[in-house]
């Protein structure tokens, strides 16, 4: 395994931020890792996202772990529900990170949670800070913290260039979830 991890920050307005992750996972899960995918603010909304599905049926070594509501976030939608899921999506993490179980952990749109202080920057930056040394850890989402991103050791900003969504295409099962 791993003598030294790194944390790394997918960010940006483009498409491919967890995609990106969940790549890495299916990387590390080729060599044997153990890997730990935390989503924030996404929840059950009867869409069947395929990577609880690949966890569950066909990747015994790669855990998914939901805390959200039934809908995307934004500022205009937020409500304490949000706040709550957020917090114990946050407890949840903090434990699996500390926990030595794990070789990555990816914290799937906590960026989401930290712009919209659902959870402390300062509090991230404590756990990633305190991490154990041979732990790879991923951050995704929009609006990446600058203390956040001055802390990572890799980060990757995703860039729009053309959408297809711009021509009126919804969201496709098996290539946006």
């Amino acid at each position: 395994m791993l003598e030294h991890g790194y944390i790394q920050i997918y960010t940006g307005d483009g498409k491919g931020k967890t995609t990106a992750s969940l790549g890495l996972a299916l990387r590390a899960l080729g060599h044997g890792w153990k890997v730990l995918v935390i989503q924030f603010t996404k929840g059950d909304s009867g869409t069947c996202y395929g990577e609880l599905e690949s966890a569950l049926n066909y990747l015994p070594n790669l855990k998914v772990v939901q805390f959200g509501m039934d809908r995307v976030v934004y500022s205009h939608n937020v409500c304490m529900e949000d706040f709550k899921e957020a917090k114990r999506g946050w407890e949840f993490a903090k434990e699996a990170i500390s926990s030595g179980e794990y070789q990555l952990v990816i914290l799937d749109e906590i960026n989401i949670c930290t712009d919209m202080n659902m959870i402390k920057v300062s509090d991230v930056k404590d756990v990633l800070l305190n991490k154990p040394e041979n732990l790879e850890i991923v951050l995704t989402g929009r609006r990446a913290h600058p203390e956040l991103k001055a802390l990572a050791h890799l980060v990757t900003e995703m860039v729009p260039v053309k959408h297809y969504f711009d021509m009126g295409v919804m969201a496709r099962q098996g290539i946006e979830y």
